[in-house]
């Protein structure tokens, strides 16, 4: 039986409180142990000096907690709580990544950001004044399922003119967010299929796929992008690429390689490929790559894309185009399920389309992100030599990877001790085994970053890696000298 001393204040809480929270807060550090007994209810009263009520109601409170278990004639005894400590810790170790989150960073190389200042603001506003202004009663009464027509409508001329998609209105269905519409995908394709992913890849679609149970393949890429030959040997019957700029390797698949999986997709009844057109609006050498979608003729490629990364985040507005086989089965099936996207948002969204206002904000922010890629590429020419950077020209973020076979953890680590937060290209690695790489990548994102920021944020990332870059160099000629002298 184990004793309690537990300190008492008498001006303090009500006496039984105070009971009740020491043996709570005991149990919760596992400085008591489960299965320990406790005193008797009458032993801990005169122990403490208090009315035996007072006991028992801090016993009666921790055992309709679950902190304590009564045995009849035998006492109080300590729960088995691992669960609790299990949650504890995880808890902790949440607080610990949330702290590392928040910390305040001198530069931080998000490649998720956006650049919100150069948001329409006067424009959208404009169009929604507008728009709630008219007698638009509509607008507040449930639409179509897959969105409103004219939505769509000015979706599929976009995307004609802009990426060579070939589509219809009916087969194009509006979703809050791509996760939605991978989830209504499930329902559509079922969920015993075999997915088979890049990696690395882009993982929040990862984390979809597997919450809603699929058998996830990783397929490993060459210079070319997803590999045919590992493709055919996986026995996945659905293919997750994104073509035009593949995240996070920034690869561009070219024509022949794009041939191969439509090759692959129409040799087996049931097979897809589903292409998630990733940030493909900004290009800053060359012509738009057109996509995958634009060269599929057997209905073969289902295709996604959003408006997060080209006009805001909080839109939360993206589209999915079903070839005509599985449109059928959508509207079998899932064609009851009603649209998650708001029908002013809808309307706004098609003003500024429709209007002109889309393509002009695309080739302001081209330009704009490319004074941004010039610049980071600039800033960074001192690690020349001992660094590569790969996935430029295109898209928001660059990689940097070293030729001095440091690690991508010594990367990381050296660039937070100067204030800077890079993110290491493993974090989206999908295989369950990673191989160990001579040298470490980073991504570095300068959307959201202004051009002295992310100046002063490369200057610090050289300052860092040309001090790594000395030491290492000094290693290896301290190695190489002492391989001479044992000569």
């Amino acid at each position: 039986m184990y004793e309690l001393t537990i300190p008492l204040n008498e001006e303090g809480k009500p006496l039984y409180e105070q009971i009740y929270e020491y043996i709570k807060t005991q149990i919760r550090e596992r400085n008591l142990p489960a299965g320990i007994r406790l005193p008797s209810s009458r032993m801990l009263a005169a122990h403490l000096g208090v009315s035996r009520s007072t006991t028992q109601l801090a016993y009666d409170q921790l055992l309709s907690e679950g902190y304590l278990e009564s045995e009849p004639r035998r006492g109080y005894y300590v729960a088995q709580l691992d669960v609790l400590f299990h949650f504890k810790a995880e808890q902790k170790t949440e607080m610990k990544k949330k702290q590392k989150e928040n910390r305040s960073w001198v530069c931080d190389f998000s490649p998720r950001g956006v650049d919100l200042d150069s948001f329409p603001y006067g424009i959208w506003k404009k169009l929604s004044n507008n728009i709630l202004n008219e007698d638009n009663r509509i607008l507040f009464s449930a639409g179509e399922n897959k969105g409103d027509y004219a939505l769509r409508q000015a979706i599929c001329t976009y995307l004609y003119g802009a990426r060579g998609v070939n589509c219809r209105p009916e087969q194009l269905i509006v979703g809050a967010g791509n996760e939605y519409l991978l989830m209504l995908l499930n329902q559509i394709l079922g969920d015993s299929s075999v997915i088979a992913m890049e990696t690395p890849t882009y993982t929040q679609a990862y984390r979809v796929f597997e919450r809603l149970g699929h058998r996830i393949v990783p397929v490993e890429m060459d210079a070319a992008g997803m590999e045919t030959e590992k493709l055919s040997e996986s026995g996945a019957d659905i293919a997750y690429v994104m073509p035009s700029h593949q995240f996070p390797t920034g690869i561009v698949m070219p024509i022949r390689r794009r041939m191969e999986l439509l090759s692959w997709a129409a040799k087996k009844e049931g097979r897809y490929l589903i292409e998630d057109d990733y940030d493909s609006e900004f290009r800053y050498r060359g012509k738009p790559i057109p996509s995958l979608q634009s060269a599929d003729r057997g209905g073969q490629v289902i295709y996604l894309g959003s408006f997060s990364r080209a006009v805001a985040p909080a839109i939360r507005v993206s589209y999915m185009m079903l070839p005509e086989r599985l449109l059928d089965v959508y509207e079998k099936t899932c064609s009851f399920y009603a649209s998650t996207v708001s029908r002013v948002d809808q309307r706004i969204l098609t003003e500024f389309i429709t209007g002109g206002y889309y393509e002009r904000h695309l080739n302001k922010m081209r330009s704009i992100y490319k004074a941004k890629h010039d610049a980071l590429l600039a800033a960074l020419e001192p690690l020349e030599g001992a660094f590569s950077v790969s996935g430029e020209y295109a898209g928001i973020h660059i990689l940097l990877k070293s030729r001095e076979e440091l690690s991508e953890e010594e990367m990381v680590a050296r660039a937070a001790e100067k204030g800077v937060r890079v993110y290491g290209l493993s974090e989206f690695d999908i295989r369950t085994r990673k191989e160990e790489k001579e040298a470490g990548t980073v991504l570095l994102g300068y959307a959201s970053l202004g051009k002295e920021e992310i100046q002063k944020g490369a200057a610090l990332l050289c300052a860092a890696y040309c001090q790594v870059r000395s030491t290492v160099q000094e290693d290896r000629a301290c190695a190489e000298a002492e391989a001479s002298s044992a000569v």
